[in-house]
């Protein structure tokens, strides 16, 4: 009696073998996680970004697409006074409140890493300013900044500190750094929830050991807390700056750019222009003109990384 034999199997194509090793492979599965992302970004990001550009390149206005007109938006940028004082108040702004945020952010980061009674208590209240809407945070602000009934100057003239009311948004010099205190208050919980995280992950061992061959409290924080820190300082201020740079809410509310452009940051200026102005073409020039700054940003923090693959033994 005939033993049957097994069915002989088609070989598969290269096509689909190459395929089947791709689908099991985890990159494929990373790639699958990461397309939802990609089409979220490539409409809401890639294909405004894009949009923003070619406008920049034209003399668009609301209700007409306009032509094509090469650099002439730039050209009169160039020699508009307003525009470089909005970049100079951009600038001051970003680095002036990045400092500040920095600087206050990594003393409380310092300050909620020890040992502290209620510390979960304080760490979930120091975020508060971070979650409230910054729409709901400038309200307040423009409260706190009003010219006839603002409990800050009560109060100091209750202290005998000053003898009348302080003008917080109406005088420019006021106003540049009543908004810049405003963005330092909403910027240090980010900044010192994001350092303590990683103050958390230096192991405590270092610093025992640093005790023990006698560092003091200064050099412990010289030499172990800030080069293990670096990387993190790195990500968390490009982000800072990031934010800082972009910040419209804020000094919309609080001024919308006065008194006499005082206040005015390029992200503001080009709403007034693009939006309230009608002048689209010249609103997207001065936001594509932000983009070099964000650059700047970026590289910041990739030459961060750089440090962290040096810190770990990389070899670039």
């Amino acid at each position: 009696m005939a033993v049957p034999t097994a069915a002989v199997q088609p070989r598969p194509s290269i096509p689909s073998r190459i395929l089947s090793s791709w689908a099991e492979s985890r990159n494929a599965l990373g790639f699958g996680f990461m397309l939802p992302a990609a089409a979220l970004l490539l409409v809401f990001l890639t294909y405004p970004l894009g949009l923003g550009v070619w406008l920049g390149f034209t003399d668009a206005r609301i209700g007409r697409p306009g032509i094509f007109i090469g650099t002439e938006n730039y050209q009169y940028l160039w020699d508009d006074a307003v525009f470089w004082l909005s970049v100079f108040n951009t600038l001051l702004y970003t680095i002036s409140a990045s400092i500040l945020k920095f600087a206050l952010g990594l003393w409380l980061a310092l300050i909620l890493n020890q040992n502290l009674p209620f510390k979960s208590f304080f760490r979930a209240i120091v975020l508060l300013p971070w979650v409230v809407p910054t729409v709901l945070s400038a309200i307040a602000f423009w409260w706190i900044y009003d010219s006839q009934f603002s409990i800050l100057s009560w109060a100091l003239m209750e202290m005998g500190l000053i003898d009348h009311r302080i003008n917080f948004l109406g005088d420019p010099e006021n106003a540049r750094a009543s908004v810049i205190a405003a963005n330092v208050w909403r910027g240090i919980p980010f900044v010192a929830i994001t350092l303590l995280a990683g103050l958390q992950t230096i192991p405590q061992s270092l610093y025992e050991a640093a005790t023990l061959d006698g560092a003091s409290r200064w050099q412990l924080f010289r030499y172990v807390t800030l080069p293990l820190l670096t990387p993190i300082i790195a990500i968390t201020m490009t982000f800072s700056v990031l934010f800082t740079f972009t910040d419209f809410q804020l000094i919309y509310v609080l001024t919308r750019g006065g008194p006499v452009n005082a206040t005015h940051l390029m992200a503001t200026l080009s709403f007034q222009r693009g939006i309230s102005g009608g002048q689209l073409g010249e609103g997207a020039a001065i936001a594509v003109a932000m983009i070099p700054f964000l650059l700047a940003a970026i590289l910041f923090s990739y030459f961060g990384l750089q440090r962290r693959k040096w810190q770990q033994g990389g070899g670039d």
